[in-house]
């Protein structure tokens, strides 16, 4: 079979794009915007580079020609923590999927624990096993309501005993499977 992605509309080509490029990590990033903190995941997230270290996530918006609350966060102040979702926080990063007002913090609402890794960036969601304190590098430019940016991994929290002697990471996080991570976390 072949698919002419042309004849496809955007959300059958999402779940089909989002149910093939398998595993992925989910990226649950951390923004703060004058103290509400945001906590958003996204499963359009890959790393690109190792000098610079740097990630990509494309992020869509909250509502016709309004940013999504973590892009408009990270264009604004330049800083974000990506956490990564293990078997202990799966519930929780689903309950930060559902979308809040801007002035409405994830964190709170859903009494997320976090962590404040290093003073200059949003905390880490505690029970992450690693998170990546990112800085804003660059957007892509391209046609659609997607916006992939460009973070630069500037420091990396890893839980203690989890990096070997040579340099490997031992973590459990829980990736984007296509269908499956949904039915993993069902919360009915």
């Amino acid at each position: 079979m072949i698919l002419d992605y042309k004849d496809i509309n955007d959300l059958n080509r999402y779940k089909i794009m989002s149910d093939t490029v398998i595993p992925r990590p989910i990226a649950w990033i951390v923004t703060d915007d004058d103290g509400v903190l945001n906590a958003a995941p996204f499963s359009y997230f890959i790393p690109i580079s190792t000098n610079p270290a740097l990630v990509i996530v494309a992020i869509g918006e909250k509502e016709e020609g309004v940013p999504k609350d973590t892009l408009a966060n990270i264009l604004k102040n330049k800083k974000a923590t990506i956490c990564f979702v293990n078997k202990d926080n799966a519930n929780q990063v689903k309950k930060c999927a559902i979308p809040l007002p801007k002035e409405d913090s994830e964190i709170k609402k859903f009494e997320i624990d976090v962590n404040e890794v290093m003073e200059e960036y949003p905390p880490m969601i505690s029970s992450s096993q690693s998170a990546l304190l990112c800085e804003y590098y660059s957007t892509v430019d391209i046609p659609g309501v997607t916006t992939p940016i460009i973070l630069e991994i500037k420091h990396q929290y890893l839980e203690d005993g989890r990096l070997d002697e040579k340099s490997h990471v031992n973590v459990e996080n829980i990736g984007r499977c296509g269908a499956t991570f949904k039915a993993l976390i069902d919360l009915d």
